[in-house]
């Protein structure tokens, strides 16, 4: 199995991607292909894929901001059971992971990442084509690796560009240090600000939620 960086829209292996993505995200989770042109040339975007016999069998998007010193997971797709796809790209994430920390200077303080919440979504929406893609699959292995839940009721605005609330998901944070039981707002907030700052129609639920965390000092870490 090959850990490949996509860096264009016309790499074909971005193209498999982008298949698989439809095939295991709701449709207001996906970027249209075009769309993507721009974020690709971004160098602190990384988007890597799993190339097995020259098919895309699993994909991760993620960054480090230094500013912010932490990380966030965009997405991790498991294409295939089986074949150890979800633990080739942990591995693989984390070393490049460690690699941006060091050339950044910046000790790292954890990984954020939008988890979703089965018991908030309906039987149409939990079950997809791919079992280890299955929410509840999925939110069990980052309960493993150490994630644990902002004690907020989170949305985040969609990515077709129509400005919904999309809601189903719980924003995560995998400490570096598991005995952290709160995380700072200003940390939080201020990532939300940036990461959807790309997103021009931004739902009033979203607007509202990032306020309330604003006003606040911390939030609490909870088990998922």
């Amino acid at each position: 199995m090959e850990y490949r960086k996509v860096e264009s829209i016309e790499d074909p292996y971005f193209l498999k991607m982008h298949e698989l993505m439809g095939r295991v995200f709701p449709p207001e989770e996906v970027l249209a292909f075009e769309l993507w042109r721009e974020p690709l040339l971004d160098p602190t975007i990384q988007v890597f894929v799993a190339v097995l016999d020259g098919e895309v069998v699993g994909a991760t998007e993620y960054r480090y901001r230094p500013e912010f010193a932490v990380a966030m997971t965009d997405f991790t797709i498991v294409g295939r059971p089986g074949l150890g796809i979800g633990r080739f790209l942990l591995v693989q994430r984390e070393a490049h992971l460690k690699r941006l920390e060091a050339e950044s200077g910046v000790p790292m303080l954890g990984m954020l990442a939008e988890i979703y919440d089965p018991a908030q979504l309906d039987e149409r929406e939990a079950a997809g084509p791919v079992g280890p893609m299955h929410p509840a699959v999925r939110r069990e292995v980052l309960s493993h690796l150490g994630f644990k839940r902002l004690d907020l009721a989170y949305v985040h605005p969609s990515w077709d560009h129509e400005g919904k609330a999309v809601e189903g998901l719980d924003l995560c944070f995998k400490p570096a240090d598991d005995a952290v039981a709160k995380l700072p707002t200003s940390l939080a907030a201020g990532f939300l600000r940036w990461y959807y700052a790309a997103l021009p129609n931004k739902p009033e639920a979203w607007e509202t939620m990032v306020a309330r965390l604003e006003a606040l000092d911390s939030v609490e870490l909870l088990p998922i």
